[in-house]
């Protein structure tokens, strides 16, 4: 083995010992010039100065830390869009559908700094932009960690495992301006693990579709849990039970079960009388806001045709720069205008379309008659335009819980809203009385099932019943 000094043999004592020593410091050195290296990545991350990739939307700006919006604003107005509905939607899922029923592409990139690709929206992209801290304005480093694990067989593994805030290695909020506040990122947050993992006593879960108005909301009296909905019937009435006694003790027992119709329709007139002060401010706010809002679809179709415009002129450059007898170059060329001019085409149409669609300011009468319904908001809840998901919508705003209380035996049910504010309101509401049974078993044989429920399961209460000759009122 040589190198600058010498030649040493292996197998002398010598030479051996000397390229022991050798490769020691050198091992040492390599030691010292790693960990210098990753000390001055961590000293620049700390000051928010390290250049790493960023999400679409961003770009680095001269200055060192410099974080920009995008040049390009139709990838700046599509991520501004996915904030708006979710503010309004409240939902990852809703977001992803809207944009796909809308047609609307969604910017796109491979990795940072290569080109920006309009794709049809995924649920994954929409959900890592809103749970992304750098759209709140924040730098973030050291959000994952690399780990080594063993699997059945024995074999290495490499992991990347998401720490939580806490082990973050590197947080600095409000490092540049972002898309929405830091506030605002937590919310969302916030509402987004609801919508999957609801926390005990708040209103949590996704809104569906569903007519039981009070999902997400309703929550046992007995053990606390949150109330399930269920559908019964053919004309599907809803209801609203609890199987926390089934959890515990496995009989198949409900803490209640109780119909939807009466608990909804109390807690709806609750909610009305305490809206009706608000309810004309609340209808100005709405008509305001429709001859404010301007249509999300429509500013994405214009700056998609802006957009298809300026590469249609590239390509027309690009064609009429070339040679002209250099037909192998210049029909590539050719055939990438035509698509160009296709897809500006394309635009064209659907903007146009779009515009036609456009719904109209609202004139006086408009305004007029809106202002006689925030006046009457029983109206509107009835109205059927109103859907269950809009009813939900608005007792979410209001309601951070409803615990249902049933007492059987009085055939009542009390009902605490415990409202946004904290104060609490309690309602007595009437249930329907069952119709008496036109047929019974025997009391005797009821009797006897009741004692031996206590010690026995089904089956071997069955098997005893038969044995004794016992049947049921309808001969089984």
């Amino acid at each position: 083995i040589g190198d600058a000094d010498g030649i040493y043999h292996p197998a002398m004592f010598n030479d051996r010992l000397v390229l022991g020593l050798k490769g020691t410091m050198s091992e040492a050195e390599l030691h010292i010039l790693r960990a210098r290296l990753l000390g001055g990545i961590r000293n620049k991350a700390a000051r928010g100065e390290l250049r790493r990739g960023l999400p679409v939307g961003f770009v680095w700006g001269e200055e060192d830390g410099e974080v920009r919006f995008h040049p390009d604003a139709a990838v700046t107005s599509a991520i501004r869009t996915v904030f708006a509905r979710f503010a309004e939607l409240g939902s990852v899922r809703r977001v992803w559908l809207w944009l796909r029923s809308e047609g609307l592409t969604f910017p796109m990139q491979t990795h940072y700094g290569a080109a920006i690709q309009w794709i049809d929206p995924s649920y994954t992209a929409i959900y890592h932009v809103l749970t992304n801290p750098v759209y709140a304005g924040a730098y973030v480093y050291g959000k994952s960690r690399r780990q080594i694990t063993l699997d059945a067989t024995g074999r290495r593994k490499r992991q990347t495992r998401k720490l939580p805030r806490s082990e973050w290695s590197v947080f600095i909020p409000e490092h540049h301006t972002g898309f929405i506040d830091w506030a605002t990122y937590e919310a969302n947050r916030s509402r987004i693990a609801a919508n999957t993992h609801p926390q005990p006593h708040h209103s949590g879960g996704a809104v569906r579709e569903g007519s039981a108005l009070l999902q997400g909301l309703a929550s046992c009296g007995a053990c606390g849990r949150r109330l399930r909905t269920h559908y019964t019937g053919r004309t599907a009435s809803p209801g609203y039970h609890c199987s926390g006694k089934n959890i515990v003790d496995g009989r198949g027992i409900f803490c209640l079960s109780v119909g939807a119709v009466q608990i909804d329709d109390a807690v709806a007139r609750a909610v009305l009388t305490a809206l009706a002060p608000a309810g004309l401010e609340a209808a100005l706010a709405a008509a305001e806001r429709l001859e404010a809002d301007r249509d999300d679809a429509l500013a994405q179709c214009r700056l998609a045709a802006e957009r298809a415009r300026y590469e249609a002129l590239r390509a027309e450059r690009r064609y009429r720069a070339v040679d002209a007898e250099n037909r192998l170059v210049a029909r590539g060329l050719e055939s990438e205008w035509e698509q160009r001019l296709r897809e500006l085409e394309q635009a064209k149409a659907e903007l146009a379309r779009r515009e036609r669609e456009r719904p109209r300011a609202l004139s006086a009468e408009d305004r007029r008659r809106l202002l006689a319904l925030g006046a009457d908001l029983q109206s509107v809840w009835e109205a059927s335009t109103t859907t269950a998901r809009d009813r939900k919508e608005l007792l979410r705003t209001l309601l951070e819980e409803v615990i249902v209380a049933v007492f059987k035996a009085e055939h009542r049910a009390r009902l605490t809203l415990r409202w946004r504010g904290g104060s609490l309101t309690d309602i007595d509401v009437d249930l329907p009385r069952q119709k008496p049974a036109i047929v019974r078993t025997d009391e005797d044989t009821i009797a006897l099932v009741r004692r031996l429920a206590a010690h026995y399961p089904d089956t071997v209460i069955a098997g005893i019943l038969n044995r004794q000759d016992r049947q049921t009122a309808y001969g089984h």
